[in-house]
């Protein structure tokens, strides 16, 4: 048995970043990783230059069963707390858009970035173990594939469920059962969405095209860009409403195709056009998608032939196109998974599960999901923080 102040149990943003802030404190750190690579989400993250924060990151960002769960860590290490440790490691970036910030060069950066501050806190980092069980008396015991090791404290940050292949799986919220922590029921998010099998056909005509939109769901809008695919949708807007969506089959979208412009006033304006509907319309969308929206000759007849009437329909159709959701595609596409450890059960400060001393849960294993857009990076920074300082 090998005696350690604290194992970090999940080699990725969160883990990290607790591991190191740990070994900062002079804590005497084991990070264990069940795969053979640090950091792979990460690596994918971001096209391979890795989100890794945004400059808006705040409590509104968030979804949480207690919306106020996430002030604390959020403002304990903010997203300027990270982006010095990216200067000061001379890491080049840059704002693509919405506050994003993506390196100029590789996501291996941020991981080799920890790495070395992992290295310089004297972490140390186990790959290709598997944790199989945890137990606690008067400390913990945490029985692995390559040993049993002891620890005063053990902080989870084994991620969700999303994306399997590179190694997620379900063991936090084993711990967290085990220990008597509850769990918010769990599901995909920031996820391309299906449609069911009347529209899979049509959507498929018009797969490929990318259009800025306004979706809604409820109350809740996103205005980014959406993107028809032959299963359904995707895109920017669509992934940052799937994490609304209580359920999947049989929600309803709405889709305002033209968010930019008020259609019926322009239509109003040219009704005595002798340019055909579909040509007036392919001015403003694309020719693909015009077609499709065909339902009636009218389309093809000048304007000016054509009932105003018909002409607002088609103007409400475009700025309400209606969508009715089958399914995701699931946690194989899925970037995080919403749900999770409840957040009831820890400390706000400290991310310790408050009847378990020296049991801490980080990032995507708890029930705090954070918009497309390098907010779930910055939670995993910000929770992680939070732990190491505490741990």
């Amino acid at each position: 048995m090998q005696d350690y102040d604290v194992v970090v149990i999940g080699g990725g943003a969160a883990g990290l970043m607790a591991a190191l802030q740990a070994g900062r404190r002079g804590r005497r750190i084991l990070l264990i990783e069940h795969t053979a690579k640090i950091g792979e989400k990460i690596r994918i993250s971001g096209g391979g230059r890795c989100n890794f924060t945004n400059l808006g990151a705040g409590p509104a960002n968030y979804l949480c069963s207690n919306p106020h769960f996430v002030k604390s860590a959020l403002a304990g290490f903010t997203q300027r707390d990270f982006i010095k440790m990216v200067q000061d490691h001379g890491i080049q970036y840059h704002e693509k858009t919405l506050g994003q910030l993506f390196c100029d060069g590789s996501s291996k950066q941020i991981i080799q970035m920890l790495l070395d501050e992992c290295a310089k806190a004297q972490v140390k980092i186990l790959l290709s173990c598997r944790v199989n069980d945890i137990g606690k008396s008067d400390q913990f015991s945490v029985v692995s594939d390559k040993g049993t090791f002891i620890a005063q404290s053990v902080i989870i940050a084994t991620g969700g469920l999303s994306i399997p292949q590179i190694g997620a799986s379900d063991f936090g919220y084993r711990i967290a059962k085990k220990f008597g922590v509850s769990l918010r029921a769990t599901r995909p998010a920031l996820v391309s969405l299906t449609v069911g099998a009347d529209d899979l056909q049509q959507f498929r005509a018009i797969s490929g095209i990318s259009n800025a939109s306004i979706v809604s769901y409820g109350n809740t809008k996103f205005s980014e860009n959406i993107l028809f695919t032959h299963r359904g949708l995707s895109g920017p807007a669509i992934l940052q409403i799937s994490s609304y969506l209580p359920a999947f089959s049989g929600e309803k979208l709405s889709i305002n195709l033209l968010p930019s412009l008020d259609l019926s006033q322009l239509i109003s304006q040219n009704k005595d056009s002798k340019k055909t509907l579909c040509n007036f319309l392919k001015q403003y969308l694309s020719d693909r998608l015009v077609d499709f929206m065909v339902d009636d000759s009218f389309w093809h007849r000048p304007m000016t032939e054509v009932k105003k009437s018909s002409l607002l329909a088609i103007a409400d159709r475009l700025h309400n196109f209606p969508v009715t959701i089958q399914g995701s595609e699931g946690y194989q596409k899925a970037e995080v998974t919403i749900g999770g450890v409840d957040t009831d059960y820890l400390s706000s400060k400290t991310m310790m599960v408050k009847n378990v001393p020296g049991l801490f849960f980080i990032g995507e294993v708890v029930d705090v999901t954070g918009w497309l857009g390098g907010y779930n990076f910055q939670w995993a920074w910000s929770s992680g923080y939070a732990a190491g300082l505490s741990c």
